[in-house]
């Protein structure tokens, strides 16, 4: 009988001893990100959560939620997340947790696409940065967890540019010439030196054609405010006659900067594929 409480006491201590060290550590561990899981690189994560799920898709498809009644379809290599709250901490509200990711995206220039359901609970923002449009859909539940849907759209860069006859042929023909080959960081009219074929096309254009003057018009997609777009497109276009006089030694007489903004697109603005249309400098015929 000695004996069979000798060894119960036994179990008892050995019980214990696994409540005092085994389960912490096993809560400790589930604290722990997923195996193989890690933070988007454009984003990093709330303070006090650890990725509890973690999909990498190296090219997939999500439907972005842009207006009450519009969706749109973002192709690229897509991550999707979920965060869970640790142990013993307080949970932020929605709110908190929408705009954390609607600033960030915003330092970066970014932009808030669409927040609908109580504020900061679903939202939706892009990043255009380094030649990669980004778009993001982070959702806040409310028992403390959120997700995140991440796709990573590689913006397609313009290899064919027109050459000085193709845009001559356009100018006699219709009076100007579209070209998209000049290229400007996000909401910036610094033209970039991979600009640099293009420019050497109309520089060619008005060496051929001595008698021609242009205008150098600036064109934006709507996106953002009115002002801002027709200021930038107007900066954009002067940029380009500055690289020209400069660089290529043609006269400012010839050139004048306009800038239109987004007031004659080519084609949708409704789309990313129009959008990239109407962003665009055009040479037209003083």
């Amino acid at each position: 009988m000695k004996k069979k409480r000798k060894n119960l006491k036994r179990l008892s201590l050995v019980f214990i001893l696994c409540w005092i060290f085994i389960l912490p550590a096993i809560s400790s561990f589930s604290q722990n990100d997923a195996e193989g899981s890690k933070d988007p690189a454009l984003f990093t994560r709330m303070n006090g959560y650890h990725i509890y799920r973690y999909d990498d898709l190296q090219f997939d498809q999500y439907e972005f939620k842009i207006s009450s009644n519009k969706t749109q379809v973002v192709e690229g290599h897509h991550l999707f997340i979920i965060y869970d709250l640790n142990d013993n901490v307080q949970a932020p509200s929605p709110l908190q947790i929408g705009r954390n990711y609607i600033n960030a995206a915003k330092s970066v220039g970014g932009q808030l696409v669409y927040e609908w359901h109580d504020p900061g609970e679903d939202v939706v923002v892009k990043v255009a940065k380094n030649g990669m449009e980004t778009w993001a859909y982070i959702s806040a539940n409310g028992n403390g967890s959120y997700s995140i849907h991440l796709v990573e759209k590689q913006v397609m860069k313009q290899d064919v540019v027109a050459d000085a006859s193709t845009m001559d042929k356009s100018i006699r023909e219709t009076g100007k010439a579209a070209l998209y080959g000049i290229y400007f960081d996000t909401g910036k009219a610094d033209v970039k030196a991979e600009s640099k074929p293009a420019l050497d096309e109309i520089a060619k254009l008005l060496k051929i054609e001595p008698s021609l003057r242009l205008y150098v018009v600036g064109h934006t997609d709507n996106t953002g405010i009115f002002d801002a777009n027709m200021k930038l497109s107007q900066d954009r276009a002067m940029a380009i006659v500055n690289a020209l006089v400069k660089n290529y030694g043609l006269a400012a007489s010839r050139l004048k900067a306009w800038g239109d903004g987004p007031t004659a697109p080519m084609a949708t603005n409704d789309t990313e594929e129009g959008r990239a249309l109407n962003r665009r400098v055009e040479l037209v015929k003083q």
